[in-house]
This record gives C-alpha cells, structure tokens and sequence, in this order.
C-alpha cells in the first residue's frame, strides 16, 4: 500500500496556487459587505480578552416580526491565520433568507493551542445564548469546519448548566479536518504544537455525540483525497451514533472556493444552510 504524503495532502496554499488573489478578494467583498450593512450589523461585540475575541452580527436583510434564526460562522486558516473580518460577506446569502448571522474571530497558534480556539469558540457561543435565548447553528470551513463540529459534540451542560444541552444541535462543516492525527507530522505542526495525544484529544471524530444531532460535511470535489476522507470519515462515523449526517463533493470548487456559494442567496449550499437554521429554530418554538 503506498505512503501517504501528508505533508502534499494538506497544503492546500501549494495545491492553489491563486490562494493569495482568493484572500484578496475575500477582504474586499467582506469590506464591502460590512460598509453595505452599516447602522444594521453590530461589530466587534467582545466575548473574550483578547482583541481577536470578537463577534460581528449580521442581521437579517428584511426584518420580521419573528425572532429570527441564529447561525454562527467560523472562518479557517489551519487555526494560525486570517481574520474573520474577510469573512463577513459568508452571511450574505443566509440573511437574504431571515437569518440572524454572527461571525467569530479567535486567537491564533502557536500564541495559543487548538485546545484554547476550542474554549474560545464555545464561550462566543455561550454569549450568543445570553443575548438572543436561542439554539445556533454552527458552519465552519477549514479549522472552522473541526470547530463547527467540536461545538456540535460539546456537552453544554457541563459549562452552563442554564443553557440547553442541545445548544449546537446542528453544524454545516466545509472542508473541515476531524481527526487531527495527520497533522502532528507535517510542518504545519511546527505551529499547532499537537503531540499524538493531544492530536487524538482534540479530534471530534473520537468523540461522543448525542443522537439526534445533525452534521453535513461538505467538501470541494477538487481538494485532496484526505480532504475528501476526512469529510467522509465524520459522516460515516457519526451516522452510527445516530446522527443525521450528510457528506456531500461541492463540484468545481477547490479548498478555498468551495466556500463561495455561501455568499448566494440562491445557491444549493446557502439553502441548505437556511433549512438548518430554520428547524433549529423550530425545535426551540415547539418545546
């Protein structure tokens, strides 16, 4: 059987070589979409100490008389990179659709571990309960995607005994990596500090996650074969514990451009995402 080279499969930057244009327009189209949202969006709500502990809220484009449905986005970047201020424009296409949308930054490696972004990403969603009383749907890409789906896993009960154990009953994870074990042998690592242990530790494939929970993992076609397993791997995986679980190949699209239909109001993956948050929400009402 040959050997994996980990170290070609998870360089998505050297697989795309226009990455740097790709992060150059993200930046530009999330400025846009903050300057085209001003005096309705609420920036740079803190839920931490840190300057990158911050929550930009993207409200619906017409407001209802309903509460709307709440979603949060987590942006990627192998948790050492980006700013979640590119990623504004990712709540375009759900608040066409009445979705309340919030974007979180976290601290970045090696200033801190993948333990910490974890903490970091729960306590913003511990904050966005306190503030609207309602259940969030989680979508994450890349380190995003491992995170949307470690908040799927979490027992919220054990933080906040207010809050429902079901605070994350859903989570859209794009191009997310679930079991960390890879990446404790590639040079990345040189950043993420992940032993074998603590790379088993920190891998939401081995967690435990109650049934009844729902998880997509969504890929693009073009990305790696381990991408594309790791996707595949959490589906399979957490469809025996009873979770609703969906893997879909975005076709056309690579590592970083997969992300682009969530800017579309009246893309596949911006429906799918609505549909999430809507039974969220509708689970909420009908308790």
């Amino acid at each position: 059987m040959p050997t994996i080279d980990y170290e070609v499969e998870y360089n998505n930057r050297a697989r795309v070589p226009e990455h740097q244009q790709i992060f150059a327009r993200w930046a530009a189209e999330g400025a846009a979409y903050r300057e085209a949202r001003a005096g309705a969006a609420t920036i740079g709500l803190k839920y931490g100490p840190s300057t990158r502990n911050t929550i930009d809220l993207f409200p619906p484009l017409k407001p209802t008389g309903d509460k709307p449905p709440l979603a949060l986005f987590v942006h990627g970047g192998w948790w050492r990179s980006l700013e979640p201020q590119s990623f504004s424009q990712m709540a375009r296409g759900a608040n066409a659709h009445g979705i309340n949308v919030a974007v979180a930054g976290y601290d970045l490696c090696p200033t801190c571990g993948i333990g910490d972004i974890i903490e970091q990403i729960r306590t913003a969603c511990l904050l966005l309960w306190q503030r609207f009383n309602q259940r969030i749907t989680v979508i994450g890409h890349s380190a995003g995607g491992h995170l949307a789906a470690c908040m799927l896993a979490t027992d919220w009960k054990m933080l906040a005994p207010d809050v429902p154990e079901d605070l994350v009953p859903a989570a859209y994870a794009i191009s997310g990596v679930f079991d960390l074990m890879p990446l404790a042998s590639i040079s990345v690592n040189v950043d993420l500090k992940l032993t074998p242990e603590s790379a088993h530790k920190l891998s939401p494939l081995y967690w435990d996650v109650d049934a009844g929970r729902t998880l997509d993992a969504v890929v693009g076609a073009l990305e790696s074969s381990e991408f594309l397993r790791q996707s595949k791997t959490i589906a399979e995986a957490w469809r025996q514990d009873e979770i609703d679980t969906r893997y879909e190949e975005i076709a056309g699209t690579n590592h970083f451009t997969v992300l682009d239909p969530l800017t579309q109001a009246d893309s596949a993956m911006t429906r799918r995402v609505v549909e999430l948050a809507r039974e969220t929400e509708a689970a909420r009402i009908s308790l």
